[in-house]
């Protein structure tokens, strides 16, 4: 059975969508797909972010999801556009109603109690966010006490962090504006699709 934490660890990339409309989001999103990005999260905070989830034609192994997700209703609007998993930047109430939905959700989490916190909601994966405060050798250090913790850093990570993360343990890394730049805003898809290149090599690598 292909579950999202399956294709979390073997993909090891999620490439994080913050556009300025439906029409540029839809368009990062899909060139991150045909690019090999297999899991692409939309950030809620970007305007016609659920316009665009709707809108998108996610390609048969690919999930699309729901970003900066922080309230049940948010959980509902998400599901209802289609988003497959869900991501939220704390332990927000979003969580609890991602796993009561069935909603796979890659919960936010930064101190060793807020790690523990989200293990106990039952989420796939614990986002450590924000990662540029700690680099990958708080990564390292979280992961003495939580070894098994499927751990996926964010924030401030481009290539040089996605290598050092995932040397350190991380089972994949979100990555936003380091690979979509101004693509989401009606920049240059050809190069989101370099950038998406780069990346997805590192993560298979």
């Amino acid at each position: 059975m292909v579950t999202f934490g399956n294709v979390l660890r073997s993909t090891r990339l999620v490439g994080i969508v913050r556009g300025d409309g439906v029409g540029n989001t839809r368009d990062a999103v899909r060139v991150l797909f045909e690019s090999g990005v297999r899991l692409v999260e939309v950030s809620l905070t970007g305007p016609g972010a659920l316009e665009a989830i709707s809108a998108v034609q996610v390609p048969d192994g690919c999930w699309l999801g729901a970003g900066t997700v922080r309230t049940r209703s948010q959980v509902s609007a998400a599901i209802a556009a289609g988003a497959t998993f869900a991501v939220s930047p704390a332990l927000t109430e979003s969580v609890a109603a991602c796993v009561d939905a069935g909603l796979p959700i890659l919960a936010g989490a930064f101190t060793p109690t807020e790690v523990e916190t989200a293990l106990s909601l039952g989420v796939e994966a614990v986002k450590l966010f924000p990662a540029s405060a700690g680099g990958p050798a708080y990564l390292s250090a979280l992961r003495q006490p939580f070894p098994d913790v499927p751990f996926v850093p964010v924030g401030g990570v481009g290539v040089a962090e996605a290598e050092a993360y995932l040397a350190a343990g991380a089972i994949a890394v979100g990555v936003g504006s380091p690979l979509v730049g101004d693509a989401a805003s009606g920049g240059d898809l050809t190069a989101l699709a370099d950038r998406a290149a780069r990346f997805v090599t590192l993560a298979s690598s």
